[in-house]
Order: structure tokens, then C-alpha cells, then sequence
């Protein structure tokens, strides 16, 4: 006698990228683009969020003296990545300039419309040795943009962390960072002197 009902299906795997890809879209409301065979799928910028990228090292003395900052933060290779509000990016060499930053070569970049980042994988998914990663992840079904530093304008009081102040911090850090490996390089070169 044959069964007329079906064995139990196993459930299909997807691949890494489709249920990454599939993670920020149907958790986070977040954009995304394929990555392509072998190369990791990347978050579409100027939509939801901007980037503000920044070398690692600056990007803890950043955290530390931010300790408020509450949106999203994600670390690949030697780079940091701080989740701004959509249009920051548009702000930023404006702000430097005021700031008076401007004429200074900092390692500090904004990613806006039109803009890819990697994505990090998922909060409590195993990633590849290397992959971006979340230092402080997105919340699944949060809003993200309330916790995003924006530019308030002046006089105005918000409860979203301050753009200027970040941006402020971040030079200072960026410059700071760029001083200190110059100086190690520099140290590094100089050959010792005995008498």
C-alpha cells in the first residue's frame, strides 16, 4: 500500500547571500544589491542612510567620546562605518569647511545616494573570516532614522545625536590617527644613534 501523503520536505538553504539579502529587506526595510558570484551582497545607500567612513582606529576615539551615539555602527577590515542620516552625506564638505577642515587630508568619507556598502552579516549569523561586521547592529522591526546623527541645524535641540559635533570629532580623530602612524612610520626609519 502507498502513502498518498507527502514526506516532509527539508527546508530548501538559501544562499548565503539571498537570506542576507533577504534579512535587510524583509527585517530592516533596507535596499540592497546583489553582489554578484562570490563578492557579498551591499546595502544601498541615501535611501534610509548614509555612511560616514572613517579608519578603524579613528573610529574607537570616535565611539569612545561619542558614548551616545546610538545608530548603527560596522567595522570591515580597516574601516569603520558609521550610519548617518540620509542627506549627510550632501552635508559633509560643507561641514568640513566650516568646521575648518576643509583644506586638510583626512581619511574621512560619506557614502550617499547612489552610494554601496558592504553588508555586514546579520546580527548572531556566522560571516566569512575578513567580512564587515556589526559593532553595534541594526534593531529587526525598529526604525532605524530616530537613532541616526542628523544635522539638527543651529539653535535647534533634537533627540538624534548632532552631525556637526560627529563630523567635528571625527576630523579631529581622522587627523589625529593620520599624525600618529606617520609619526610611528617616521620613528620606525630613523635609525638609532649611540655615542
Amino acid at each position: 500500500m502507498t502513502s498518498t501523503v507527502p514526506f516532509p520536505r527539508t527546508p530548501l538553504s538559501l544562499p548565503p547571500e539571498d537570506g542576507i539579502a533577504q534579512w535587510y529587506e524583509n527585517e530592516l526595510g533596507w535596499a540592497t544589491a546583489p553582489g554578484g558570484e562570490g563578492r557579498p551582497v551591499r546595502l544601498l545607500t541615501g535611501l534610509r542612510f548614509d555612511v560616514l567612513e572613517l579608519p578603524a582606529d579613528a573610529g574607537f576615539a570616535v565611539l569612545r567620546r561619542h558614548a551616545g551615539l546610538t545608530g548603527p555602527v560596522a567595522l570591515m577590515g580597516r574601516w569603520m562605518r558609521l550610519l548617518v542620516a540620509a542627506g549627510s552625506a550632501e552635508e559633509l564638505p560643507g561641514l568640513l569647511d566650516w568646521l575648518e577642515w576643509g583644506g586638510v587630508a583626512l581619511d574621512l568619507r560619506a557614502l550617499g545616494a547612489g552610494g554601496r556598502m558592504t553588508a555586514p552579516s546579520p546580527p548572531g549569523w556566522a560571516g566569512a573570516q575578513g567580512a564587515a561586521v556589526w559593532l553595534r547592529p541594526p534593531e529587526p522591526r525598529h526604525e532605524v532614522e530616530p537613532t541616526l546623527p542628523a544635522f539638527a541645524g543651529f539653535g535647534c535641540r533634537g533627540e538624534t545625536p548632532d552631525l556637526v559635533r560627529l563630523v567635528g570629532t571625527a576630523a579631529t580623530e581622522c587627523h589625529r590617527a593620520r599624525l600618529s602612524r606617520t609619526n610611528s612610520a617616521h620613528a620606525n626609519a630613523q635609525p638609532l644613534a649611540f655615542s
